[in-house]
């Protein structure tokens, strides 16, 4: 049996504003980013902090639903199922982001990530500047700009993890911290 007043108690703890699990569809996109909104109204956040927590919300909730394809080729009933929740402990927001990955693209992506968390501010500008004038487009009509917006709004490190499931798949995490110091 499921004990509801534990993940209650664990949310309440961590203070989390918003949690889902389950299919990523872009009707839900825009509903959190509507509820979310609507949250950071009511606890009258700052117009900037407002407006970076949301920006980064939705680059990290469309990798989400951008990537969720990528696993309906590994035959599992697993293939549109994600989680995200984002919290909020003082004036720092916390997104976390997780879903399945087949394991044969980890290498790839953890490749980009690393790059990501390796270069400076002035890099990541330069590095973003030239994914913008190479115009190279992925097949899910991004050029890699994602992760590299996250970090340069951020000024954070991507802190992410994957979790072997089997042999197929993995579950790739996501963390992703904004404050209002970095600017």
């Amino acid at each position: 049996m499921v004990d509801v007043f534990d993940i209650y108690d664990k949310m309440e703890r961590n203070n989390i504003l918003l949690s889902f699990k389950g299919d990523i569809t872009s009707e839900l996109l825009t509903s959190i980013l509507q509820i979310m909104e609507n949250k950071m109204d009511n606890m009258q956040e700052e117009p900037k902090m407002k407006k970076k927590v949301y920006n980064v919300l939705v680059e990290c909730l469309q990798n989400l639903y951008h990537h969720m394809d990528d696993m309906a080729e590994t035959n599992t009933d697993k293939n549109r199922s994600a989680i995200f929740m984002i919290g909020k402990v003082s004036s720092v927001y916390t997104i976390f982001t997780g879903n399945y990955i087949a394991n044969e693209n980890i290498l790839g992506l953890k490749s980009r990530l690393d790059e990501v968390n390796s270069l400076t501010k002035e890099e990541l500008k330069e590095h973003y500047k030239k994914i913008l004038n190479n115009g190279e487009m992925s097949m899910k009509g991004g050029g890699g700009l994602g992760m590299v917006d996250i970090a340069r709004k951020t000024g954070e490190k991507l802190d992410y993890n994957f979790l072997e499931i089997d042999n197929k798949v993995s579950f790739f995490t996501l963390n992703i911290k904004v404050t209002q110091q970095y600017a």
